[in-house]
């Protein structure tokens, strides 16, 4: 196996995802302009130009068709894969730490830090692809405010997943919590902790039966989706900043250390 090296960011990367085939990469920094990269090769197809800041996170519909970026500039864009163009910007009230396509794509739905007198906040918006993106409105479908704890505490969320079929929201958050989020109404299912410091990242197998945890508590755990039962902690000696699960073999891999700046 050959080592690819990819050149083409000034700043910390934020996020690296591949397509659903494998056969593009994406990644997101802080200088404000998401890539697209032939993963055989790793040379780099093109940019996504119109952010103004940092890059959150990314993701990229089941067909590469579309994607959605979240940016800290307060905004979500929608672009056209194939040729870069920015479909549509929806405006949000505070930096957008998440984003995620709906099982079908027609919908989404974002996750937002605190920003002055306005709580954090998850956020559903219609996208439906046969429509005209003139006729996309930048009001949400549905809005979760997510309040401060009773002891005055802000909870900020960190990581937004559609479970499958779309039948709620996965959020987890800087408190080590976990929360599942009716899509519909907004109400909240269930919650759990299985962090005591932040959850960096989350990653679920391709079947989403399984998903594996970050934390910046040194730990890594597994989790099987449909009960929530814990599986298996993996212990470090440093901040786990991702973990994947492989598709092929019984493997997990880590990746942590201090934070790039």
């Amino acid at each position: 196996m050959r080592p690819i090296l990819l050149k083409g960011h000034e700043r910390s990367i934020t996020v690296v995802k591949f397509n659903y085939d494998g056969d593009l990469l994406f990644t997101c920094s802080k200088d404000h302009v998401p890539s697209m990269w032939r993963a055989e090769d790793g040379d780099r197809i093109g940019t996504f130009n119109g952010h103004k800041g940092t890059i959150w996170d990314l993701d990229v519909d089941r067909f590469s068709r579309r994607v959605l970026t979240a940016s800290a500039d307060a905004s979500v864009r929608l672009w056209d894969c194939e040729t870069g163009e920015c479909i549509r910007n929806f405006p949000h009230r505070g930096p957008v730490r998440g984003v995620a396509f709906a099982e079908g794509a027609q919908v989404y739905a974002s996750i937002s830090d605190p920003f002055v007198e306005h709580n954090a906040q998850i956020s559903i918006y219609d996208i439906p692809e046969n429509d005209d993106p003139e006729n996309y409105t930048d009001t949400p479908r549905l809005e979760i405010d997510l309040p401060k704890m009773p002891d005055g505490k802000r909870v900020n969320p960190t990581n937004i997943v559609w479970l499958n079929l779309n039948e709620a929201l996965f959020v987890t958050f800087d408190n080590g919590s976990i929360r599942l989020y009716d899509p519909v109404t907004g109400e909240e299912l269930e919650e759990i902790f299985p962090h005591e410091k932040k959850i960096n990242r989350v990653s679920f197998n391709r079947d989403k039966t399984l998903f594996i945890t970050s934390s910046a508590d040194f730990t890594s755990k597994l989790y099987d989706v449909v009960d929530l039962d814990h599986l298996k902690t993996y212990k470090t000696d440093r901040p786990v900043n991702d973990a994947v699960i492989s598709e092929h073999k019984d493997h997990i891999l880590l990746g942590g250390g201090q934070e790039a700046m």
